[in-house]
């Protein structure tokens, strides 16, 4: 079972990350610790997810102690939205550097394709609560993104949460000079994404899929809303190759050719959503997963939903 994907730059990208999303600053640094050490070599991080310096002491102290090389790492942040102005991309990245206490990214992304008015709030709202877009066009931040590559802070860059018009305007920029290279986006058994997982793959765009478990600690959740850890027919699946649930819904992107991110500050669930190379799905089992779909999202980020680049509008 391959380990790695290769990115249309020549990087291999580790099949699985860490995710951070939601680790709280006090337990962090021990996750991206214990993940190392159990053989991760990819962390997904964000400055939106205000953990990034707990992340850099972690890794900063296994290139200390020699656990592991910077260049055996693959290290993914991303450019909120309140920093889309152009004259902006370059300091936000430098701030998420000096966080990580890195002095480079192996990828870079743009985390929305909306921007939002830039300040401090990362969701700067106006007096009815919506919140206040910028005025930057995404196509002229991947530009700013670009010059990044160029200057050697980041080897390579990506999107998050594009639909694939948004990609095809970044593609199709007059002048572009280095392709999006991922696209990170949601994916689990009620999202299965086909027609975007297509459409990147044919663009040759690697697709990150995060979530895949349903992120069930997101702060939104409500009691009525579907549960994947507890769906007895995934667990069917699961007891029929003795493992858990988890590690299924790890496995199932990974059948797909994504990249897949589960997030855990657990030890015991750190190790055992890394235990996913020794076992593959059956076609069958594989196309049941992907029968579940029900186009339920995790992060629809409902309070952009008027943002004239809120990206699930579109089919795909």
């Amino acid at each position: 079972m391959a380990t790695h994907v290769v990115l249309s730059s020549g990087a291999k990208m580790p099949l699985v990350g860490l995710g951070t999303w939601k680790s709280p600053p006090g337990k962090v640094t021990e996750a991206v610790k214990v993940a190392i050490d159990l053989g991760y070599r990819h962390i997904d991080c964000a400055h939106v997810y205000q953990n990034e310096n707990e992340v850099g002491l972690a890794i900063q102290e296994k290139l200390r102690e020699q656990a592991v090389k910077r260049e055996d790492l693959f290290i993914v942040s991303k450019l909120w939205s309140t920093y889309h102005e152009k004259n902006l991309v370059k300091g936000a990245c430098q701030k998420t550097l000096s966080d990580l206490k890195l002095d480079y990214l192996d990828l870079y992304l743009i985390h929305w394709p909306i921007g939002f008015k830039p300040g401090s709030d990362f969701f700067p709202l106006d007096g009815k609560g919506n919140v206040i877009p910028g005025d930057t066009d995404f196509v002229d931040t991947w530009a700013a993104m670009e010059e990044l590559v160029d200057e050697g802070l980041v080897k390579a860059i990506g999107v998050s949460n594009f639909n694939h018009l948004q990609i095809e305007k970044i593609l199709n920029k007059p002048g572009l000079k280095h392709k999006p290279v991922v696209n990170q986006i949601e994916c689990h058994p009620y999202l299965t994404q086909e027609k975007l997982i297509q459409y990147c793959h044919s663009k040759g765009i690697v697709v990150t899929a995060y979530s895949p478990l349903g992120s069930p600690d997101r702060p939104w959740a409500k009691a009525e809303d579907p549960s994947l850890l507890e769906d007895p027919r995934i667990k069917a699946i699961a007891d029929k190759y003795h493992k858990t649930t988890a590690q299924v819904l790890i496995r199932f992107p990974m059948q797909r050719n994504l990249v897949v991110i589960p997030k855990s500050v657990t030890p015991q669930r750190i190790a055992e959503n890394f235990q996913v190379f020794d076992f593959e799905l059956s076609i069958e089992d594989m196309t049941t997963l992907l029968s579940y779909n029900r186009n339920w999202r995790v992060c629809a980020l409902v309070s952009c939903a008027s943002h004239k680049n809120y990206p699930f509008n579109e089919e795909f």
